[in-house]
């Protein structure tokens, strides 16, 4: 049975500290969530229907925020919510579980929200116990994978994959600069306006910055080794923010008369946790093979930009002209709320398969720590 995503919003993403810095996590997903179920409505369907509520999360308060979200957003009470983490993969899992729930148990699942949050501006500090006479020490992060494996972190393992690629500081830097550039220009044409859910007062992404050329960011340092390439500039920034989208079965979108995305392929890999950026590449392949495609037929691809240089070497090991890459501009410019951005790539494909109609087939790919990939393919359905 086919699944088909029927409606897809997002709220704006900003720097962490800034824009929705006094949102919390279940705040910025119940208000994707509330849009997407006013979207609804005006096709005939109906949000309390839904059989669930998955969201993916990283770094939030804890306890179950799929439910805290649910609730927040005016669900029913009798709308179930789930919680998923798988790093940075999160919203995009949380999507491919619930277009799983939808296919295997029609009778009970027939209308999924899924999608993604974070607020890295909201995110507890956390500490280690005392041990002795060692104070309270703060919890950074969880580990990726086992130290014995390698656990370096994402920007060391951004630069270890640019450096076995091959791929200059200029090169990450003109990648970096475009990104911009296209998210400028998208911005102005209103390109992602129909998307967006205005959240505390910020309409629009806040990242984005005009006249960013590969000239000044080649000022900037190297972030994580004197000999490095990975900078702050060609580099994603930490943010807040939520996108969800719905999920029926595809019959039930024929039956009705609505335009969808329809699921040909879904895929979760895992490979090396040392270069863990690489993800990507054995995700897209292999869900390209479920969707009986090649990379070539696709109109749209969404790939997560956390580092221009991982997504360069992802490009080349797939062979793939990273011109084709986020015609909008990504997270480099647009911001990378972890647990969101997996499902801000299919909202970002919702807009211009179906909303602009630019095109039949997308994919989305994300790579997370710990050496994992979840990748989406779509056929546009108007």
């Amino acid at each position: 049975m086919g699944v088909a995503i029927v409606a897809a919003r997002r709220t704006p993403i900003g720097s962490a500290g800034h824009g929705l810095a006094s949102a919390t996590a279940a705040e910025l997903a119940a208000a994707a969530i509330s849009a997407v179920a006013s979207d609804l409505r005006t096709m005939g369907l109906d949000a309390a229907d839904a059989a669930e509520v998955v969201l993916g999360n990283c770094m939030g308060p804890g306890g179950n925020l799929g439910r805290v979200a649910a609730l927040s957003a005016g669900l029913p009470v009798s709308v179930p919510g789930l919680t998923v983490d798988r790093q940075c993969s999160s919203g995009l899992a949380a999507i491919a579980l619930g277009a799983s729930l939808v296919r295997t148990d029609r009778a009970q699942a027939s209308l999924v929200f899924a999608g993604g949050v974070e607020s890295a501006s909201t995110a507890p500090w956390r500490y280690w116990p005392p041990d002795g006479d060692r104070p309270p020490e703060r919890y950074l992060r969880a580990p990726f994978a086992p130290e014995q494996l390698g656990d370096p972190e994402m920007g060391a393992a951004a630069d270890l994959v640019a450096a076995e690629a091959g791929i200059s500081r200029e090169r990450q830097d003109g990648y970096a600069a475009r990104s911009h550039a296209l998210a400028i220009e998208a911005q102005a044409r209103g390109a992602l306006a129909a998307e967006l859910v205005p959240v505390s007062g910020l309409a629009a992404d806040e990242r984005p910055r005009a006249g960013l050329t590969a000239e000044r960011l080649a000022r900037f340092p190297p972030a994580f080794g004197p000999r490095g390439t990975v900078t702050a500039g060609n580099s994603c920034g930490i943010s807040d923010g939520a996108a969800i989208v719905a999920l029926v079965a595809d019959d039930e979108r024929r039956r009705l008369g609505l335009p969808g995305l329809r699921i040909l392929g879904m895929a979760t890999t895992a490979l090396d946790p040392r270069r863990p950026g690489l993800g990507i590449v054995p995700a897209a392949r292999t869900a390209l093979t479920a969707a009986g495609l090649e990379l070539t037929q696709v109109d749209a691809i969404e790939f997560n930009e956390a580092f221009a240089g991982q997504v360069l070497a992802c490009a080349d090991q797939l062979c793939l002209d990273p011109e084709r890459i986020c015609r909008q501009g990504g997270a480099i410019a647009l911001g990378h709320p972890w647990g969101a951005s997996g499902a801000v790539l299919v909202v970002r494909l919702f807009s211009q398969l179906i909303r602009a109609g630019a095109g039949q087939y997308g994919l989305a790919a994300i790579a997370a720590g710990g050496g994992q990939g979840v990748a989406l393919v779509v056929e546009a359905c108007r």
